[in-house]
């Protein structure tokens, strides 16, 4: 039979077996084919700042990582993190020994759960949620345990939007003896939310109360807007002894091809991390993490233009989206606009995603692809922002002439 063995056996273990091609892939293969504005997948269409990008030229012709970098990653690198935690957030950190360069955010999500769960430990994350969350807590042998954030009505400036909100006695009730590890992300893939610090304290008091660890996945800390404000859980009370946070190049300078990411936490987290992440990629990036390490120095003025740009076009897309007549949740991090497709009379997100390229040349991403509770994530479709602001305006234009009436 084919793909079987001669036991019949599947190939792919039972732990991978409901992961198949991730949707990212799909939607970019389907916007190549159809010749779309892609606004699925979450990575820029221009590069990041030309002085970064001639600093890996620079470490490329200087011979510097061309070689195996040191496991934990170049020590300048390590250092420019730390010095980035404390600039930033008033967070101290070991470079030495309590830091570690990843092969991007991705790596560092799968190494911290493969060190620190056990077959048959839980993981609370909150849904909807980035897709690798769900494999890696798979590849662990962990039991992933969904709680959802729910959209509601709020206001902003004197103006009503929607948002998604983490209910905090639905996260309480979700911890049991097994419960290993909290799985956090703010700003938030793919809703857009930011936790706040009332929310956030609360969440610290259960993981000490209850002795759990917590990895956050904080990549896209550059990028809040409005009043919204990103709070790092590791500088809460008694956190910075059970989380590891995780950090992302690709995602604060537009260099996403770069691989670029680090894990910061105590010298007990870190070193468990790398004991997985060493039989994951070694090491990688070698000439980029020398770049890199160059960026994050780089001044404020840097940080708020790339913020404010990031800003105006959140604006520019959801006031597109609008107009086409989809409801559009405001974001208040992150490059994506969750959007509501049922003013549309569409109900199905999946099939509208697979539909669109044909019916407005675009293509999105359907937020049910991130949810355990598909019903609840149906109707939502994810667009992404970070790309330039003519390419926004013709998917606008496309989308408001397909759907507006």
């Amino acid at each position: 039979m084919t793909g079987m063995t001669s036991s019949a056996r599947p190939f792919l273990n039972r732990r991978l077996a409901e992961f198949g091609t991730t949707i990212f892939a799909e939607m970019s293969a389907l916007a190549m084919s159809t010749g779309s504005i892609n606004l699925g997948q979450g990575f820029p269409d221009t590069d990041g700042p030309e002085e970064i990008r001639e600093a890996a030229v620079r470490a490329l012709r200087d011979g510097r990582g061309n070689q195996y970098p040191p496991g934990p990653g170049v020590p300048e690198l390590r250092t420019a993190i730390a010095a980035h935690q404390k600039r930033h957030y008033g967070l101290s950190y070991d470079p030495d020994i309590e830091v570690l360069v990843t092969a991007g955010a991705t790596e560092a999500i799968a190494a911290a759960l493969l060190a620190l769960l056990e077959p048959g430990d839980e993981v609370i994350a909150l849904e909807p949620y980035y897709d690798s969350y769900a494999a890696s807590i798979a590849m662990a042998g962990g039991t992933r345990v969904p709680v959802t954030l729910r959209p509601e009505e709020g206001t902003h400036d004197g103006v009503a939007h929607r948002r998604f909100r983490l209910d905090l006695d639905e996260l309480r009730d979700a911890v049991t003896e097994r419960t290993r590890l909290l799985l956090i992300n703010t700003p938030h893939n793919p809703t857009g939310t930011v936790l706040t610090r009332a929310e956030l304290t609360e969440i610290a008091r259960i993981a000490v109360e209850r002795d759990l660890l917590v990895v956050t996945d904080e990549v896209y800390e550059h990028l809040v807007f409005d009043d919204a404000e990103h709070v790092p859980l590791a500088g809460l009370p008694g956190m910075r002894e059970r989380t590891v946070t995780i950090g992302s190049a690709g995602k604060t300078f537009s260099f996403t091809g770069w691989k670029v990411g680090w894990v910061t936490g105590t010298a007990q987290l870190v070193t468990a991390v790398r004991s997985a992440k060493q039989f994951l990629t070694y090491v990688a990036s070698g000439p980029f993490q020398y770049a890199v390490a160059e960026a994050l120095r780089l001044p404020d003025a840097y940080f708020t233009a790339f913020r404010e740009d990031m800003l105006a076009k959140r604006n520019l897309l959801s006031a597109g989206l609008a107009d086409a007549g989809f409801g559009a949740f405001r974001p208040a991090g992150t490059y994506f606009v969750t959007t509501d497709i049922r003013p549309l009379g569409e109900s199905d997100g999946a099939a509208f995603c697979r539909s669109l390229p044909e019916r407005a040349g675009v293509v999105a991403i359907p937020n049910a692809v991130f949810y355990d509770h598909k019903e609840a994530g149906a109707p939502y479709v994810r667009f992404a922002f970070c790309k330039r602001t003519e390419v926004l305006m013709d998917a606008a234009e496309r989308l408001r002439k397909a759907f507006a009436h």
